[in-house]
């Protein structure tokens, strides 16, 4: 990673601007540090941002020149980077998962747009801030003061870092914190300790250990430390204390308090619903519903959030103009049942919607020469050649029963 921070400290080193802390409509000030409650500690907490992430990660972004008339696929260079490789360190699978699961722990998620000097992008690299504070120089530019764990400090412009807010309500430029899940975290991380305990304590023999002659305090002591040792840990399976006369055992009664199901599944739905996701999505057992209702509530609204940032970064308002544009995008047919998958073909396909090669990606199959072109039935006419089908030079309609009869 020295390249990484030869690369942030080269433009600190270029920025060189007197910058003080910018001011926000909504008073205070705009200082971000990551969320100290451990949410990530948590595996109920964990498994979800994890399943969330896994998912959206599954997105490909796309660099689009869209217009009215047409839709092509954009710089071959620039879809690379989006879609294989952003940096030397990681994926594009590694990119997304990283940043959605900063998205999901600390509600605001950054990573550096290394561009050329052309403005050309480079490479992506996520970062990990231990906080972050916007500034402005006396043009009214706005930059992102970084500090790091290892002590570095960079400073960088505000339009060469990637910012992805969640709960994005009472700052005007950072996502609010996760406090609102913390007295969840805390009764999950209870009812752990809870089951803990209980099974120790009903692993062990409690009670008291009454000796039928005087000892001294040094061997009653000595005696009840081996008493323990042999009887008294979770090693003494099946709970039975073998004894001679010398000392009677007298049992006290144990009713440790276990935590029922629907106190386990209240605290778990929780920190679910917290997240907006479902135990379906987590566990994996989701339906064709669920996945539909998971995608259009969670992973679409992350899709359009990255796509609106790196338009707006990447390309000038000349160039968005032009139709330059990035798009996240997933084949959501592939998740679909085989019964949907088919019927869908069969309904759209002759409509010329899909290649032959399209709808075999659709059912998760291997492509076909010659498989790029549109099939469409003789049954669906262009609606320019229908007008010209049913009027007359004229334009008149045509009786085709008086033209058959002549």
């Amino acid at each position: 990673m020295a390249g990484f921070w030869e690369k942030l400290l080269g433009i600190e080193k270029e920025v060189q601007r007197q910058t003080e802390r910018a001011e926000i409509m909504s008073g205070g000030t705009a200082l971000f540090t990551p969320f100290s409650g451990n949410a990530y500690e948590s595996d109920i907490y964990r498994a979800a941002v994890d399943a969330i992430a896994r998912n959206a990660a599954k997105l490909k972004g796309k660099h689009l020149i869209a217009s009215s008339e047409r839709r092509l696929t954009g710089d071959k260079q620039l879809n690379r980077l989006l879609q294989v490789r952003p940096n030397p360190y990681m994926t594009a699978y590694d990119l997304l998962y990283k940043l959605v699961t900063h998205y999901y722990l600390f509600n605001n998620t950054f990573a550096f747009l290394d561009k050329d000097e052309r403005g050309y992008l480079r490479a992506i690299y996520p970062l990990s801030p231990q906080s972050v504070e916007y500034m402005t120089d006396a043009n009214g530019t706005m930059y992102c003061k970084f500090l790091f764990s290892n002590g570095q400090e960079v400073t960088l412009p505000y339009t060469d870092v990637f910012i992805a807010r969640r709960f994005f309500n009472s700052n005007d430029l950072l996502g609010d914190t996760n406090t609102a899940i913390i007295p969840a975290l805390d009764l999950a991380h209870t009812q752990n300790e809870g089951l803990e305990n209980s099974i120790k304590s009903n692993a062990t023999i409690r009670g008291i250990l009454k000796y039928n002659q005087v000892l001294s305090p040094e061997k009653l002591k000595e005696e009840k430390a081996a008493f323990i040792n042999d009887y008294l840990t979770v090693e003494n399976n099946g709970g039975i204390a073998a004894i001679d006369s010398k000392f009677d055992y007298i049992p006290l009664e144990s009713n440790p308090v276990s935590v029922d199901d629907k106190q386990l599944n209240a605290v778990k739905q929780k920190i679910y619903e917290y997240l907006g996701i479902s135990e379906s999505i987590v566990n994996s057992t989701y339906s064709e519903d669920e996945w539909a209702s998971f995608y259009e509530s969670i992973i679409e609204p992350l899709a359009i959030q990255f796509s609106l940032e790196l338009t707006d970064k990447l390309f000038t308002e000349r160039e968005q103009s032009f139709g330059n544009s990035i798009m996240f995008e997933s084949n959501r047919l592939q998740f679909a049942s085989n019964t949907s998958k088919t019927n869908i073909i069969k309904e759209l396909m002759p409509y010329g919607l899909f290649t032959a090669n399209q709808a075999l990606e659709i059912l998760n199959l291997p492509p076909v020469e010659n498989g790029d072109k549109r099939i469409q039935t003789l049954n669906v006419v262009n609606a320019d050649k229908a007008d010209k089908y049913q009027l007359n030079e004229e334009g008149e309609y045509q009786d085709e029963s008086n033209k058959s009869e002549e």
